[in-house]
């Protein structure tokens, strides 16, 4: 850590609390602008970046203000335990008066909203869900930054632990911090902040940036060879090109999305994949002309939905500061629309695979049993035959429910749905 660091993050802060932009495209924009910046300190300015954020009502009910520069200095001290002394090289005579006072008298917070930085009306809901102690131990493991998870593509190489001993040559400082993960048959865990894009795994396709929950709900759509499927909120396409994967390569697989320059990053890694299966469309409503020409054609669709994002916090601290209740209740209509929009193309006997990255019930478990309410043609499946069948060990009940404290990946939440009328 050094003075460039601090002045540094200080301006990025500045512009996240001022233009509430995506942090990481924030991020990347400095970046970019700043290629001065070597890995190493970059490495440093994005962990104290999106610990501030993390932590961003716990530091700014300490100090009385939003300061970013004063956000960080206490953060320094109240979160990584640094000790005054340790810090005392990097500020002038003025931050250092300032900073061991506020050491010297810290305020004793009260309420587990503000001593885990969570915003009210979110503890409120989650902890309807989930009681005092489950939820304690959610919120603290959501202010920890997340591992960095790959998958590998298995229409390139099948042989996981050879994937493991490449990346080991190419990253070879890394060498016991490399290693497979317990669930997605896929995953591949490396310590966060390592970079890839220039590694000849990723250059040729064989390795892709993917969390492992997400991983674990490509499985679930369970394809067969030569089935058509759709990915109703393709994004990107990670999980289409898991998919993608799974079904070896055969069958048509569509890929919808509302955003064109989503679709253009699935096609750079389309290139890469050796996937021929994948159509993209890109569509201007849920109610595309599109969609309605495909109509119950499908025999599986997966609709990874718009939300709140809470599952991610881990990634993306910033998206619990930029919602409210009312934009909880605009999630929710669109959410309604998308699925009942996309069980419109599954066939009988297909599934409907509805998914978000959310941990609230709101998006999750009450979609779901309006959506049954309303078409009583489908019916809820378990997951477990299909983790089993994928070698998958977790416990489910009705749904597939991840949390970062349990399962150690991102918040997910899955149903699935079959047609049989």
């Amino acid at each position: 850590m050094n003075k460039i660091i601090i002045k540094a993050c200080s301006e990025i802060l500045r512009e996240q609390f001022l233009l509430s932009g995506p942090a990481d495209r924030q991020l990347s924009i400095f970046f970019k602008n700043n290629r001065y910046l070597g890995s190493h300190d970059r490495s440093d300015l994005s962990d104290l970046y999106y610990g501030v954020i993390r932590n961003k009502r716990y530091l700014t009910e300490n100090i009385g203000e939003e300061s970013p520069r004063k956000l960080i200095l206490i953060y320094m001290i109240l979160v990584l335990g640094k000790s005054i002394r340790e810090v005392s090289n990097l500020i002038d005579r003025h931050d250092l008066k300032w900073l061991k006072d506020k050491k010297a008298n810290k305020i004793e917070l009260k309420g587990w909203p503000s001593k885990l930085s969570m915003p009210d009306w979110i503890w409120e809901k989650l902890l309807e869900q989930y009681g005092e102690k489950s939820l304690i131990s959610l919120a603290k493991s959501l202010l920890k930054p997340a591992n960095f998870n790959l998958r590998v593509n298995l229409l390139k190489e099948k042989n996981i632990k050879k994937v493991i001993d490449d990346l080991i040559v190419s990253l070879p400082d890394l060498k016991n911090k490399i290693t497979k993960t317990n669930m997605s048959p896929t995953c591949i865990s490396l310590p966060r902040g390592i970079s890839i894009q220039k590694n000849n795994l990723f250059l040729d396709g064989i390795i892709e940036v993917q969390d492992e929950g997400s991983q674990i709900l490509s499985y679930l759509v369970n394809p067969k060879r030569g089935s058509m499927v759709a990915d109703f909120c393709a994004g990107a396409g990670g999980k289409t090109l898991a998919i993608s994967a799974i079904m070896k390569n055969t069958g048509r697989l569509y890929a919808f999305d509302i955003s064109e320059k989503k679709l253009i990053n699935l096609k750079k890694r389309l290139k890469r994949s050796g996937a021929s299966n994948i159509i993209s469309h890109k569509i201007i409503h849920e109610n595309d002309i599109k969609i309605k020409r495909l109509r119950e054609k499908f025999d599986r669709v997966l609709v990874d939905a718009p939300c709140t994002g809470l599952g991610t916090l881990r990634r993306n601290p910033d998206l619990k500061w930029k919602h409210s209740p009312e934009s909880l209740k605009e999630l929710n209509i669109k959410q309604n629309l998308i699925i009942n929009s996309a069980s419109k193309l599954c066939k009988i006997g297909g599934h409907l695979i509805y998914a978000t990255c959310s941990l609230l019930a709101q998006e999750n478990e009450e979609i779901i049993e309006q959506f049954l309410s309303q078409n009583k043609n489908f019916r809820l499946l378990s997951p477990e035959p299909i983790l089993i069948k994928y070698n998958i060990t977790l416990k489910t009940h009705k749904y597939l429910k991840l949390r970062p404290d349990e399962h150690k990946t991102d918040g997910f939440f899955a149903a699935i749905l079959e047609r049989f009328e």
